[in-house]
């Protein structure tokens, strides 16, 4: 089965309608971010999300790491995913659901090595789906994504294999790699941001060329 794709750091409308015209099937807008690229204002990616009708998913990337920093980011723009982009304290996943009940929840898992592993099938259970890209958060300025660097994908392999829930692989993917991506960790949806832009902007001929590698057979 042909991975899903996600195209990350949506700027504008017109962004995420190009996004879509070219076969995605979720569009991600970031919120405030310690660093990185693409962080836009709530009312910006509030007023995008409405501009997305279903099937396709609208992702909040959010680095609040409590629940009511998180119910209170969705009530400020209204998308139909919250991809949470840090670790959670608390683990107050049900806190979340029980507020925003129609609301998918989509844990970032940062692959720093095999304890990334562990970390994923323990929160699997908690969440929706697991995306995996290659941040660190323990640095003294976060990176939580946004960073154009691939990870160990054997390990992100290993979490697709065993965490129980949809996965989606980010870091580094482009045109000319994407194909060995899914041939090494077989996952649910993919997730690129850098690999389909030039000077930070959506790119029509990288997204033509990262859309026709995944279609590849």
């Amino acid at each position: 089965m042909k991975p899903r794709v996600k195209i990350c750091c949506i700027a504008d409308e017109g962004e995420a309608s190009m996004a879509i015209t070219f076969g995605a099937s979720a569009i991600g807008l970031v919120g405030r971010m310690p660093s990185g690229p693409g962080p836009i204002p709530d009312k910006t990616i509030q007023r995008i999300a409405r501009t997305v009708s279903p099937p396709i998913a609208t992702f909040l990337l959010t680095s609040e790491q409590w629940a009511a920093g998180i119910i209170d980011h969705h009530h400020r723009t209204y998308t139909n995913t919250i991809q949470i982009v840090d670790e959670l304290e608390e683990r107050e996943y049900e806190t979340i659901r029980a507020a925003l009940p129609a609301i998918k929840l989509v844990q970032v898992i940062h692959v720093l090595g095999g304890a990334s592993v562990d970390e994923a099938c323990e929160i699997a259970p908690l969440v929706d789906a697991i995306l995996l890209d290659s941040g660190n958060p323990k640095l003294a300025v976060k990176e939580l994504g946004g960073t154009g660097r691939r990870h160990d994908w054997r390990v992100s392999r290993t979490i697709v294999e065993t965490c129980g829930k949809p996965v989606f692989l980010a870091g580094g993917l482009n045109a000319e790699n994407v194909r060995e991506a899914i041939d090494i960790v077989a996952p649910f949806g993919l997730d690129v941001c850098s690999g389909v832009r030039t000077d930070g902007r959506l790119d029509p001929i990288k997204l033509d060329a990262f859309f026709s590698a995944v279609n590849t057979c």
